[in-house]
């Protein structure tokens, strides 16, 4: 898109165009420009905004989605798959696919149209320019990460209980070796009870500071797609991030989730679950994989599979046992 183009259909000039008119243009760098050129082009700052916000979400969602179903269809990347025994199949990725746009449009399409009207309200700005600079975006950033992982662990924690878990919860843990698009395969109810997450850290902020504007929100919400669509890959690289920042959750660590039922419910960091004491059958877990590795070094590589088969198959039995507990304990449940 081009700043110059700046006409509607009629030939007149775009009546946003008034909202720039004390801003010098040419002084702005090319991502401020273009910031500007879509809102005059577009010429309705509501419509401009929810339009911008949704399309960057399914972009970057589904874009980031891509790399890892190719990946799954290629075996030379299985040596790194942590359950390299369950590969989605192209008909499981598409019924993910279905309930996850079910989801973004009937959750996901309104909360976000209706976040930027409520964040303006409280001093969130939108259009304006120039765009903050990293000084200022990366703190606020770092400050949603921390919020919003603690409000997912006490959130998905409440989802692993009693009717929470039996009617909503569930439907997120059909795969107990999750992918890429897994990520926001969930009950609608439950893609708005986490993503409040999400969104409140934000809202808060910019209550409290009065200095928020959308583009660090855009920043944060790529990075957290970017976290909930790797952690759910199902793949764990030697350059995977949780081998660069220890602390950092990462696939390996919510693969264990979803393959035990219990246990890592944080997002992004490890830190609630070490200590609320909700990480100690993953530690067992781990501690059991590294002693078997240690008293079988000249076992061949299939052994050495063939191991770690027999392992996850137990904590795999664990797990749906678990799952089974509490899906009784809902049952016992008296509704009014």
């Amino acid at each position: 898109m081009s700043f110059n183009a700046t006409t509607t259909q009629s030939g007149h000039l775009s009546s946003f165009q008034d909202a720039y008119a004390d801003t010098d243009i040419s002084a702005l760098n090319w991502l401020d420009q273009m910031w500007v050129a879509w809102y005059i082009w577009i010429d309705n700052p509501v419509i401009a905004t929810g339009l911008m916000s949704f399309l960057m979400h399914e972009i970057v969602y589904f874009g980031r989605c891509i790399p890892w179903i190719i990946v799954d269809a290629i075996p030379y990347f299985r040596q790194w798959k942590l359950q390299p025994t369950k590969v989605p199949t192209a008909a499981e990725q598409w019924e993910c696919t279905k309930q996850v746009l079910f989801s973004h449009f009937t959750i996901e399409l309104p909360t976000i149209w209706l976040f930027h009207p409520l964040a303006e309200s409280i001093g969130m700005s939108t259009y304006q320019v120039p765009l903050p600079p990293l000084k200022t975006v990366a703190p606020q950033v770092f400050f949603f990460f921390c919020f919003e992982d603690l409000f997912h662990w006490a959130a998905h924690r409440a989802l692993h209980t009693g009717i929470l878990y039996k009617y909503i919860h569930k439907i997120h843990h059909k795969y107990s070796a999750p992918f890429g698009l897994a990520a926001e395969y969930a009950h609608p109810a439950e893609v708005l009870i986490l993503g409040t997450g999400t969104l409140l850290g934000p809202l808060m902020y910019c209550f409290l500071t009065q200095d928020f504007h959308i583009f660090t929100m855009y920043v944060w919400i790529v990075l957290r797609l970017f976290q909930a669509v790797d952690a759910h890959s199902g793949y764990d690289f030697p350059w995977s991030l949780q081998h660069i920042i220890p602390f950092w959750s990462g696939a390996e660590h919510h693969d264990f989730h979803h393959m035990s039922f219990t246990n890592n419910f944080s997002t992004s960091f490890r830190w609630w679950d070490r200590i609320f004491g909700t990480d100690t059958n993953y530690l067992k877990y781990r501690a059991r994989l590294q002693a078997a590795h240690a008293a079988n070094k000249k076992a061949t590589k299939e052994e050495r599979l063939e191991m770690e088969r027999k392992l996850m198959a137990q904590v795999e039995a664990e797990g749906i046992e678990a799952e089974a507990e509490v899906e009784r304990s809902a049952s016992k449940v008296k509704v009014a």
